[in-house]
């Protein structure tokens, strides 16, 4: 892998955690308010340890050494950068169960948005589909029997990752959910103490996070540019929370442009696990573009709703 393999990929994971932890960020600045100033520093400075190094750095490294249990963990960290044909054989035996299982969570995590979240509706059918809530079910079941039905062909271990990818998207799905409920609580000043505050807030942190994570497979499933990437992009939102989270919030497509990303990204990580080779500028390339759309989207919009301020 070359310097400028490496920053493209570097680049385009940093877009997208970035991107797709933006409603992490709204929800950190609401609770922050919330909170004393001593709890703020804590969690702005010794959170981002928090965030960076235990969620996003362990987290992708637990997941590939999982598919890989023969391998040591150091193994698992360097196999991206070694030479060894016993490690670079393992890891690429076990990339389809990971793009997998990480496809199907995505496309799922796409789909809920897109039939069951409340919305800016940036293109043509977004209200449509919204308005059709009560089929989200009926449609990840079905496409979730099709993937498994097509990788019991190939490996059922890639079936059994499948079913794997759904079950953990139900299981951070009931998790945000969760942690909504919470910061209402919070925000309606129920009693809860600085302290119970900063733990939430880095349940929620994690939480979201796993988003991200598991979309930087589609990007490359080399650990180390994993928590380099994401890395970046955590740093990134939590200095969106401290400055002016009020501002980004004005980008209101923003979300939309992470949302189609995230279907791309599954839909890439799919291809490859059935033996569909993407190039390794596909994804960031993509993402870039998609993401940069939108936000050109949202500063027109913010443009027409000026002038219409401007002409009352």
């Amino acid at each position: 892998m070359d310097l400028l393999a490496i920053l493209v990929i570097i680049l385009g994971l940093g877009l997208f955690e970035t991107i797709s932890s933006f409603d992490n960020a709204v929800i950190n600045a609401e609770i922050l308010r919330k909170m004393s100033p001593w709890a703020r520093r804590w969690f702005l400075i010794w959170g981002i340890l928090f965030a960076v190094f235990l969620v996003r750095g362990v987290l992708p490294l637990l997941i590939v050494w999982s598919a890989n249990p023969t391998l040591s963990v150091m193994e698992v960290l360097t196999a991206a950068f070694s030479s060894d044909p016993r490690i670079v054989e393992a890891v690429e035996s076990s990339a389809p169960l990971l793009l997998t299982g990480g496809g199907v969570f995505l496309i799922f995590l796409f789909f809920h948005w897109l039939f069951m979240e409340p919305k800016h509706y940036g293109l043509l059918g977004e209200k449509f589909f919204h308005g059709q809530g009560v089929w989200f079910y009926a449609v990840i079941s079905i496409l979730l029997s099709m993937i498994t039905w097509f990788a019991l062909k190939v490996n059922p271990m890639m079936a059994f990752s499948a079913v794997v990818g759904s079950t953990a998207f139900f299981i951070v799905h009931g998790f945000k959910q969760h942690a909504e409920l919470k910061e209402k609580e919070m925000l309606a000043g129920k009693g809860l103490g600085d302290i119970s505050m900063l733990l939430y807030l880095e349940v929620i942190d994690a939480t979201f996070s796993v988003d991200g994570v598991v979309g930087a497979f589609a990007f490359t499933i080399s650990v180390p540019l994993v928590i380099i990437g994401n890395g970046l992009g955590a740093f990134v939102v939590r200095e969106f929370t401290v400055r002016n989270i009020e501002a980004v919030k004005k980008y209101k497509y923003l979300k939309n442009g992470a949302m189609y990303s995230i279907l791309f990204l599954g839909a890439v990580m799919l291809a490859d696990s059935f033996g569909n080779h993407v190039p390794f500028w596909i994804s960031p390339t993509v993402t870039i573009a998609t993401v940069g759309y939108f936000f050109w989207k949202s500063m027109r919009e913010l443009k027409r709703e000026s002038k219409m301020k401007g002409s009352e």
